[in-house]
This record gives C-alpha cells, sequence and structure tokens, in this order.
C-alpha cells in the first residue's frame, strides 16, 4: 500500500476514534502475489477485493494533483484488481453483453484493453496516465484518462456536441468533473460502461453478432465508431485484434492475478497472433437481453439515510460498518454508498459518520 494511503486511513482512523468509541484496525492486503485467494471460487464469486477499493479510489474533495498522486503509485497488480473490482460488481450485464461466462477471460479482455491504452501502469505510471488534454479539460473529445484510457465523452454532462453514450442504464453515469474523470475506480467504470455502450450500438445500428460485436465494441471505444470495415482493414490487426492476443497472453501464461505485464508489440505474444486469434474467446452470442437496472433517484430518495446495512432500520450496527468502509476494510455496493451519504453531499466521509452519530444519540 503506497504511503499516502497510508497516512489517509490513519489520519481517518484518529478522527473517528475522536467522535465514536470503535477502533479496530483493518488489516490490509500489500501488493505482492499473495493477494490472490487461490481457493476462491472466480468463476462463481469473482476474485474478491484484497485492496478494499470502494466506489472510489480516491477522497472526492481531494485536488486533482492529490488524486493523481495516489493514482500514479498503483503497482500493476492494484490496477488489475481495479479493473476487476468494478468486472465483478457488473458482471451479469457484462457477461450478457459479451456473450461471454468465463469470467477469468474477461478479466483478461480488459487486461488486454489496458495493456494497449497505459500497459497497466508498468512503466511506473499506474493508473495515472493522460492524453488529448492540450486543450484544457473536457475540451477534446479524445481526452482521455486511466488504465483504460476513458474518454470524456463516456461522462454525463461533457459537451453537448460530443455523441451521446446514454444507452446503458444499468450502470451509473458519473457527470464530468475533474475530481471523477481522474479517480481510477471512477474511470474504469465509465470505462466498462462505454464498450457495453458501443456493444449496443454494434447490435442495434451495425447489425454485428458473435465476436464482431466485442470486436466492433473495441473499434468503437477507440474511434468512436462501431462500424466493420472488412477483414482486410489493418485497423482491427493493430488495435482489436491486438487486444484479444494480448489478453489470451494474461491468462494462458498465467499472468491475471501477479504484478507482471505485456506491452503492444512484445515478441513474447508473438504465439497468439497467428490465425483468428478470435478463435480463443469461444462462440458465445453477444445479447442486449434485459438485466435489472440501477435504482432510479426517487426510489434512493426512499432509502433510509444511515441504514448502512440495509436491514431497514438505523442502529450501532450502521455506525460500525461505517466506520469500516472509512477504515478501507469494507466495501460498499451502490445502494450502501447512497444511503451512506447522510448529509447529502455527495461523498461519504467522516463527516456522515458524525451525522449519523447524531442520528443515534436522538
Amino acid at each position: 500500500m503506497n504511503t499516502r494511503r497510508k497516512l489517509a486511513v490513519r489520519f481517518s482512523a484518529f478522527l473517528l476514534s475522536a467522535v465514536f468509541a470503535v477502533q479496530t484496525l483493518p488489516v490490509f492486503a500489500e501488493s505482492s502475489e499473495s493477494a490472490h485467494d487461490a481457493s476462491r471460487d472466480v468463476q462463481t464469486e469473482g476474485v474478491g477485493n484484497p485492496f478494499h477499493y470502494g466506489e472510489r479510489n480516491t477522497p472526492a474533495d481531494a485536488s486533482t494533483a492529490e488524486i493523481r498522486a495516489i493514482n500514479h503509485a498503483m503497482s500493476v497488480q492494484e490496477v488489475k484488481y481495479a479493473l476487476y473490482k468494478e468486472i465483478d460488481e457488473h458482471w451479469d450485464l457484462i457477461s450478457v453483453r459479451l456473450g461471454q461466462d468465463n469470467r477469468e477471460m474477461v478479466y483478461a479482455l480488459f487486461l488486454g484493453i489496458g495493456t494497449r491504452e497505459s500497459t497497466l501502469g508498468g512503466n511506473g505510471d499506474g493508473a495515472d496516465i493522460e492524453t488529448a488534454q492540450s486543450q484544457g479539460f473536457g475540451v477534446s473529445s479524445a481526452h482521455a484518462y486511466g488504465t483504460l484510457q476513458t474518454a470524456v465523452t463516456a461522462f454525463a454532462d461533457a459537451d453537448p456536441t460530443f455523441m451521446k453514450e446514454e444507452d446503458v442504464p444499468e450502470m451509473y453515469q458519473y457527470s464530468l468533473t475533474e475530481s471523477n474523470f481522474y479517480d481510477a475506480i471512477i474511470s474504469d467504470h465509465m470505462g466498462i460502461r462505454k464498450i457495453m455502450h458501443f456493444v449496443h450500438v454494434g447490435m442495434t445500428e451495425e447489425g454485428l453478432s458473435g465476436y464482431q460485436v466485442v470486436r466492433g465494441a473495441l473499434k468503437g471505444f477507440n474511434t468512436g465508431w462501431a462500424t466493420y470495415t472488412g477483414e482486410d482493414d489493418g485497423y482491427y490487426k493493430n488495435y482489436p485484434d491486438e487486444i484479444i492476443s494480448l489478453a489470451r497472453w494474461y491468462y494462458e501464461e498465467g499472468h491475471l492475478y501477479d504484478n507482471v505485464f505485456t506491452w503492444t508489440g512484445d515478441a513474447r505474444v508473438d504465439e497468439y497472433r497467428q490465425g483468428n486469434v478470435w478463435a480463443w474467446w469461444g462462440d458465445g452470442q453477444p445479447s442486449l437481453a434485459e438485466i435489472s437496472e440501477i435504482q432510479s433517484a426517487t426510489e434512493e430518495e426512499k432509502a433510509l439515510l444511515g441504514d448502512v446495512n440495509l436491514d431497514g432500520n438505523i442502529s450501532l450496527l450502521d455506525a460500525v460498518l461505517m466506520q469500516k468502509y472509512l477504515l478501507a476494510s469494507e466495501t460498499f455496493s451502490q445502494e450502501q454508498y447512497a444511503v451512506s451519504d447522510v448529509n447529502q453531499d455527495g461523498i461519504t466521509n467522516v463527516f456522515d459518520f458524525i451525522a449519523l452519530k447524531k442520528q443515534l444519540l436522538k
């Protein structure tokens, strides 16, 4: 764990102990190959969350420089697990849309995207990669950030002249703010959502099917267009086909859970660049079958603020659970995150804990 994050956790612990008498400190997983729980049924349960990631990787009220510094300090393994956390959280949607029920192959696919776009922080950058920002924040549609190089176009409230990506109601669409844009977890979330958008475009507007849906979605992610342009188009070789080859390297070589990475053009991947590189992916059929949508704003407003364990009551148990979240020893679902924002300022922090304490004292 990087020094900045350790200091942040210690400071939170100090504040929490000052306002409430619950002081159990968490045990953190270090950035090492031992973070993976080999006994876990990954295909059923997901890989888990050994780095205790929440809905954000950084404090919402931190400066852009502070947010980027935290992202910059992430190891390759932490970058991988940040992606897996978001994949697991939206697994039902992702597996149906991509037509792939092998969770580790989907992990590998996104490692391939992250490698093609950022080398997974393997050059010492962590998730702190930014491109096309020279015109100013949010001005260029190509302005991108993070592991997947998620462009500003993925966010709500971006420049209205950009093509909208509003056809993924199953995943929350964050507004374009520097605090959101530069947070690694939110960037991953929006990058995955962007892929889901282009799956939808490929199937409804371009008539794609089978693996071409995924191939077209990758093309759309990079260019803004999911159109099929023929097998002789060299673009496929250099982007979608390179991504799936890199993905297979991670999968076949056993580097899903460690700090090892590859890179675009790496000779070690050559054997996976031969023939039909998509044959490895299988013949699953991507689908637009209905998936349960996220809670509407009205439903969230009806939720009981402070009921962090979602049992219908506000009690000491909610305070204990919120403390664990603030100390990074517990993660929240999207619903829990919504009700934990007791003072309704858009973030969950120690001030919500204080507000919850006041409710309990009443």
